[in-house]
């Protein structure tokens, strides 16, 4: 054979594919393990950042649309990029180093967003962000188009080839999604979930570079180097959480000013104050406007049948079982981390007559008894959002089945600006109960709404208010309803929540 014979026999990256079976650089199940693995790991790096911003951006539709968006973007771009390359360059060099890049970036992940939300007042944290979800979501999602490209040995096989390795990656991505939401983040640390994920694909590159033996060892041993040094910045940088709970970053800060006093956080926001010591002291206002809200419609000491949505510190709970002995109550909370720290941090008392129910507020509602409760405490948030389901004529609605005739529903809301969305709950339960009122302090921030069947004494609500030091006042009647408007009702089909809401002052509630 003549040299220029044997150039030509020689394999190019630009070849159409070859009807030689012997062409192919991976096996079957290797190349389903690459797409399998890489498409699982975006779909961890999504769902994972969607808790890394909580802190800071809150738990909002804007936020998981901002990192859905941005997934997408990477696997579209790391696809169509990943396919271009292929066609240009040898699928063996590159996947090893694809993957160990993304180990590096994925492990210092936590690092960066929390690095970057400290500094310049959080001014570089979405762009810190959007770079740990591209980076990794970009390079993983080309691997398939890589391994395809090495896949395709024969034209004859094209359709069988792509469709089974689309099939694949769908079910990684599945995979990802399910391990992530329903085991790691309930018993794995966040941090260690990226850093974990970090470290499997640093492996996964090794073991590729290996297996293929196309790609020279400093690429891998690069990556390998910023993975380690991300990974252990990552594990030194601290999370400001006691716990990661299934839903919340959240920790227990003492009050230096007050023996037994502490507030619990979740999410950097001010959640509840909780008085070990003393369970009828009550710090937050609007806690106390509900606590008067409660005394405007039933005698002081008479013990009462209280239903609260979301649990926080379950300070309300605590203070009624010691001013109203023979209380009986009940509380539904979805995140049993924070249950769990009631009980272990904030000393919830063993013998409080409390059934606590770990479950969806919403659903817990149908479980409950009809015509039995005298109060319902409306008190469940995600960041400074009421959970949108929760606000709507339907909950509204299965709250007045439990209550007893002269039951009362007493419901905190956070808003600022023109508050849009307080008009629109306000408006929700007009439309539900035929007596509403509204205690606020003129203008935004915690604002506490009432409803009942029967007609709600304002001035007894007001002096109770005023006896435990606030300045709130209180409308009802024509006042109320020009206050509200034209706002829209809230229903099941219709609850813009976060759209309504005015984003919070940032030094607001946060520690």
């Amino acid at each position: 054979m003549t040299q220029p014979e044997a150039a030509a026999a020689e394999p190019s990256a630009t070849s159409e594919p070859s009807d030689d079976p012997a062409a192919t650089s991976l096996s079957d199940w290797v190349a389903a393990a690459l797409v399998f693995g890489s498409n699982a790991a975006v779909l961890v790096v999504e769902i994972v950042a969607l808790r890394l911003l909580a802190p800071y951006l809150g738990l909002t539709l804007e936020t998981s649309t901002l990192v859905i968006g941005i997934a997408l973007a990477a696997i579209a771009l790391g696809s169509w990029v990943g396919g271009l390359w292929a066609d240009r360059v040898d699928p063996r060099l590159v996947l090893a180093p694809l993957l160990a890049i993304s180990a590096g970036v994925v492990a210092a992940t936590p690092f960066l967003v929390r690095g970057a939300a400290n500094v310049a007042d959080g001014a570089f944290l979405l762009m810190a962000a959007a770079a740990a979800i591209m980076i990794p979501g970009a390079l993983l999602s080309a691997v398939t188009p890589m391994v395809t490209k090495l896949m395709l040995t024969t034209l004859h096989r094209t359709g069988t080839v792509v469709g089974r390795l689309s099939g694949i990656g769908t079910v990684g991505a599945i995979a990802g999604t399910v391990v992530t939401g329903f085991i790691l983040i309930s018993r794995v640390p966040i941090t260690w979930i990226m850093v974990g994920l970090g470290v499997a694909l640093l492996l996964a590159a090794v073991a590729t570079a290996v297996w293929i033996g196309s790609t020279g060892p400093r690429h891998v041993a690069t990556g390998a180097a910023a993975a380690l040094v991300l990974g252990a910045a990552t594990v030194v940088t601290p999370s400001g959480c006691d716990t990661e709970t299934v839903y919340h970053c959240a920790s227990v800060v003492a009050d230096p000013a007050r023996e037994g006093g502490a507030t619990l956080v979740l999410d950097g926001l001010r959640h509840s104050y909780v008085d070990t010591s003393d369970p009828t002291y009550l710090e937050f206002g609007y806690i106390r406007a509900i606590a008067a809200g409660i005394d405007s419609r039933h005698a002081p000491g008479e013990p009462l049948r209280v239903h609260s949505l979301g649990a926080g510190g379950l300070t309300l709970p605590r203070y009624l079982d010691e001013v109203r002995p023979g209380t009986v109550g009940s509380v539904s909370e979805v995140d049993p981390g924070v249950i769990r720290l009631d009980r272990e941090e904030l000393a919830l008392p063993e013998d409080i007559a409390l059934d606590v129910r770990l479950e969806d507020a919403r659903l817990g509602l149908a479980e409950l008894p009809a015509g039995e409760t005298d109060v319902v405490i409306g008190d469940a948030f995600g960041g400074v959002s009421v959970p949108w389901h929760l606000t709507t004529r339907e909950t509204v609605t299965a709250i007045d089945r439990l209550m007893t005739d002269d039951g009362i529903y007493l419901a905190n809301i956070i808003d600022y600006g023109p508050l849009a969305f307080a008009r629109a709950q306000l408006a929700t339960l007009r439309d539900a109960y035929p007596h509403v009122a509204l205690a606020w302090q003129g203008g935004g921030g915690n604002l506490v709404a009432a409803a009942s069947r029967t007609p709600i004494d304002v001035a007894a609500w007001e002096d109770g208010m005023g006896a435990r030091g606030l300045t709130w006042t209180v409308l009802s009647g024509a006042e109320l309803d020009e206050w509200i408007g034209d706002a829209d009702v809230l229903t099941d089909d219709y609850a813009p929540v976060d759209q309504l809401l005015t984003p919070y002052p940032p030094t607001v509630g946060r520690v």
